[in-house]
């Protein structure tokens, strides 16, 4: 159900003006500012991000050239680096772009960007329904225009010990891994290139060291032979052959189109899959791919009144910025820019990555010592944390962006027949297991799966942080479960996954108790969560809360589900026993104060995650409007390890915890540290954190906290308006669901 309110924050009341959900322009749409730039850049990491589909472009402008990195999920090596397709650099010949009336735009309305100095003007779009870029030049004179492609991957680079974390073998790595070269093929007006995987990879490799060659033919490989080619073409500019160069770290080769213009296209098609789908005119990409971004706006968005009351036509530059003291618009602008660089991914094969998205940009700009090629990202590029993942899509729940989450469902989906099998192979019993550091194959990270002693389970990480962590797969289980119950979204391709995750959990801690004792469950029935995980903190933990809480919430929302489906008796009635096998959420009293308890008991504290707030969220169990909150609200205050791991960096959830408990200025503080501006020219790319940088899932955590601050719902479903708003940051208007 969308829920659209202006509404008005006051002391000790909150006061509703309802309006209808057409706020801006002429009264009919909701239209965000442009976001503008009146200066060249110093280097790639003061680019601007622009993209659509599955694409996304870093564009800037150094030295009166024109240069724009590409990125399409999806182009995953042997090695599982996630490669970019290139870099883009355009020279007019007579430095128009060094010219002191540069602008450099983002129309976040339509998608598009603008370059624009003194008669130029370059217009750079990608579709919105097939992975095609758009550059348009247009000038009112003839100019020598040079237009090169370039590529660091012109030859096979062994890749050095150091550089090891962009790919899956980390520490694993062999002194001849290498990046192979592309094949590079220049024409007339086009040109070529392709990288096509070897069938032997780093696919091959995890499953002989996780012995799975037994089964080898019912896993899922995305990577061997993988094709991934682009093609760039421009009728108005001829080859004129190559040249070599080096860029901030890395020597490349330049294949350059040259032409006397006054305007001219350039269009690139990107592709990892088969795309069948002709490209479009540009006339026609422009049209439809700006409708797309008007829906998408339309569709959630959150403004600050006193920022609607400025006229709809006025450009944001970087001089105009919001001060740092309106809090407010500071971070409502991020939160706006961040879900832009999300919607970029809509149709994409594969997720928007934690660690950099499809934004990243050369390494030694982020951490001076890595000075590797643009291909590198630090925690890999086709290795997923499922812990820093989940942040990157659950805010689209609440803004209905289900395209775009989709892209994650379905990643699970694909990997679900390997997660499922190596249950079955190493346990013998039924149900599916995603681990934490996961492979887009569905297996887990051979290099912190590990080796394992003799007599050890081979189907249990052996790695200090990641040992028995298998719950995280449940909050993408509930992403469904949830874009159902609100939006009606179909969910029939998700349903056997999510119930094998959740009977994973009922066979296989019935299975691990009758190892350990003579019984499968305790003395009330209940399960034996042994030895578990507390996220990848209280380890060796008893009955983790965390654990505890995603099958009641989930068990539950299934069962719900299941019932509404018309599931047969059967199947309704091995639901409410896998509930009835659930134990109690452990308590404990600090200073006479009942408060959630990590789990029962644990070994030992491996990490920085708050595990005892997690029954707040992500699964709702306490709350604004639910029970026992003061037992959370203790939780937060006086849980001593509650408190030291406070911080807003990354990962960390603390700014969604103090919205979803109705701590106002707690959460305000937090939401503000978290969506502040970056250290980067734009704004929203963020830190490196525990990850790289852009950190996408420091910018997720921040867009579920804000939107936690301004709408929650009660477990009857009924809507919690602004319950964590502060009176000081103004009237707010906005859209969620």
């Amino acid at each position: 159900m969308t829920y659209t309110k202006r509404a008005m924050a006051m002391v000790g009341l909150t006061a509703l003006l309802a309006t209808s959900p057409a706020i801006a322009g002429d009264g009919t749409t909701y239209v965000p500012q442009d976001y503008v730039w009146t200066s060249q850049s110093k280097n790639s990491s003061e680019s601007m991000p622009v993209g659509g589909h599955s694409i996304g472009l870093n564009v800037w402008v150094e030295d009166g050239e024109l240069l724009i990195y590409m990125c399409q999920s999806g182009w995953f090596d042997e090695h599982n680096t996630l490669l970019k397709a290139g870099r883009i650099r355009i020279n007019t010949g007579d430095n128009t772009l060094a010219g002191k009336d540069f602008r450099q735009e983002l129309h976040l309305s339509n998608g598009s960007m603008t370059v624009s100095c003194a008669d130029l003007k370059v217009d750079i779009w990608v579709d919105t329904q097939t992975p095609d870029i758009f550059i348009q030049l247009n000038g009112s004179k003839k100019r020598h225009v040079t237009m090169s492609y370039e590529s660091w991957r012109q030859k096979d680079r062994p890749v050095p010990f150091d550089a090891n974390m962009q790919f899956t073998h980390k520490w694993l790595i062999t002194p001849d891994v290498v990046t192979y070269a592309d094949v590079i093929t220049p024409s007339d007006n086009s040109l070529t290139f392709t990288h096509i995987n070897r069938q032997e990879t780093v696919f091959d490799m995890t499953v002989r060291m996780e012995g799975l060659d037994p089964i080898k033919d019912k896993l899922y490989n995305p990577i061997g032979g993988l094709k991934m080619e682009g093609f760039i073409t421009s009728p108005d500019l001829k080859f004129s052959g190559t040249t070599d160069g080096k860029y901030i770290d890395t020597d490349f080769r330049a294949w350059n189109y040259v032409g006397d213009v006054k305007s001219t296209t350039i269009r690139t098609r990107l592709t990892s899959c088969a795309e069948t789908a002709p490209a479009p005119k540009a006339k026609d990409s422009r049209k439809r791919s700006a409708q797309w971004w008007a829906d998408f706006w339309n569709r959630s968005y959150i403004a600050l009144d006193r920022e609607l009351a400025k006229p709809h036509n006025n450009k944001r530059t970087e001089a105009d910025e919001p001060a740092l003291t309106d809090t407010a618009a500071v971070i409502l602008r991020n939160y706006e820019l961040f879900r832009y660089m999300l919607g970029c991914n809509a149709k994409g094969l594969w997720p928007t990555k934690f660690n950099g998205g499809l934004f990243t940009f050369d390494p030694s700009l982020v951490h001076a010592p890595r000075t590797f090629t643009p291909d590198y990202r630090c925690w890999g590029g086709g290795t997923m944390t499922a812990q820093n993942q989940r942040l990157v899509y659950w805010p689209m729940v609440k803004t209905g962006d289900l395209d775009v989450l989709r892209v994650q469902l379905d990643t699970y989906r694909r990997m679900y027949q390997s997660a499922k099998a190596r249950v079955g192979f190493y346990w013998g019993h039924d149900g599916c297991a995603f681990t934490e550091q996961i492979e887009n194959c569905g297996l887990p990270n051979p290099a912190e799966y590990g080796e394992h002693r003799p007599g050890q389970d081979l189907g249990v990480e052996n790695n200090a942080w990641l040992e028995y962590l298998w719950d995280t797969s449940l909050e993408f289980c509930m992403m469904a479960l949830e874009a159902h119950r609100i939006h009606k979204m179909d969910i029939a391709a998700y349903e056997e996954m999510i119930w094998q995750c959740l009977v994973f959990f009922d066979e296989h801690y019935q299975y691990q108790a009758l190892k350990l004792g003579q019984l499968a469950l305790d003395e009330f029935g209940k399960l034996v969560i042994y030895p578990g995980s507390g996220a990848e903190t209280h380890k060796m933990a008893y009955n983790p809360c965390s654990t505890i809480a995603a099958l009641k919430t989930v068990g539950q929302a299934w069962l719900d589900y299941a019932t509404a489906a018309g599931k047969d008796t059967a199947h309704l009635s091995r639901v409410k026993l896998l509930l009835s096998h659930v134990p109690d959420i452990p308590m404990r009293t600090i200073d006479g104060h009942t408060v959630i308890a990590p789990a029962v008991t644990w070994a030992r504290i491996n990490n920085v995650e708050t595990t005892q707030m997690y029954p707040v969220f992500p699964w709702r169990i306490y709350g604004v409007g639910r029970p026992d909150l003061q037992v959370a609200i203790d939780t937060w205050k006086v849980d001593p390890w509650s408190i030291k791991m406070r911080s807003p960096v990354g990962w960390k959830q603390d700014n969604i915890w103090a919205a979803c408990l109705g701590l106002a200025d707690d959460a305000a503080e937090l939401n503000y540290d978290k969506m502040a501006n970056g250290p980067f020219r734009f704004p929203a790319f963020y830190e490196q954190g525990f990850d790289w940088s852009p950190d996408f899932n420091r910018g997720g955590a921040g867009m579920i906290g804000i939107q936690e601050m301004l709408l929650q719902h009660a477990p009857d479903g009924s809507r919690i308006e602004l319950p964590a708003w502060p009176a000081r940051w103004g009237k707010v208007t906005y859209k969620l669901y």
